[in-house]
């Protein structure tokens, strides 16, 4: 069975662990570097990147996931997740983790109160187009080698990119019904490394 952990350091992982166990997943809360062992994926969730950088360098996970990732562990950023994976931001905090060769912009679209959802094609889902939940959402500016777009707004800003087995998504599929981007994480995490 595929395990996937979500970082439960801060910010809305308990959702994404409620749509992987609706999908049959074997799931953990990684909040320690041991907990890292044995997973075939980890997803980052939204919620406040610096706060989740801060306290994932406090628990020692940068390195770890890092370490795991380069092993073969599939990765998945959402909103602040996105902002952490990068590989630079446009602004000088948080110093993210260089996982994804990206350039992310943190609030993007404005502040809270200029949240809003949209129907989008991603690129490897089928079935339609896929309702986004943006949320003080980032996006991308520039794109690495090896990085590719599959959804994109305003005539072409990246909020959903795939590098390997790293997904990074500036929306919140966790926050739908619809388990269609969970269920192209899992594709990434099936085969990944086990204990």
């Amino acid at each position: 069975m595929t395990r996937v952990g979500v970082l439960a350091i801060q910010g809305d992982f308990h959702e994404h662990i409620l749509v992987l166990e609706s999908l049959g997943v074997e799931t953990s809360e990684v909040r320690l570097p041991k907990q890292l062992e044995g997973l075939d994926g980890l997803i980052i969730p939204g919620g406040e990147s610096t706060t989740i950088v801060m306290l994932a360098d406090l628990y020692g996970l940068r390195d770890a996931i890092r370490s795991a990732v380069d092993g073969g562990m599939a990765l998945w950023g959402t909103c602040a997740g996105m902002i952490v994976i990068a590989r630079e931001l446009a602004e000088d905090r948080p110093e993210p983790f260089n996982l994804v060769d990206m350039k992310v912009s943190r609030n993007w679209f404005g502040r809270q109160v200029d949240s809003f959802e949209q129907d989008l094609q991603i690129e490897g889902i089928e079935g339609g187009p896929y309702r986004c939940v943006f949320i003080r959402a980032p996006a991308v500016t520039e794109l690495g080698d090896g990085v590719e777009t599959i959804a994109s707004v305003n005539g072409g800003t990246p909020v959903a990119v795939r590098s390997g087995k790293i997904l990074a998504t500036a929306f919140h599929p966790e926050l739908t019904d619809d388990t269609r981007v969970h269920q192209l994480f899992l594709t990434l995490a099936e085969g990944g490394p086990k204990s």
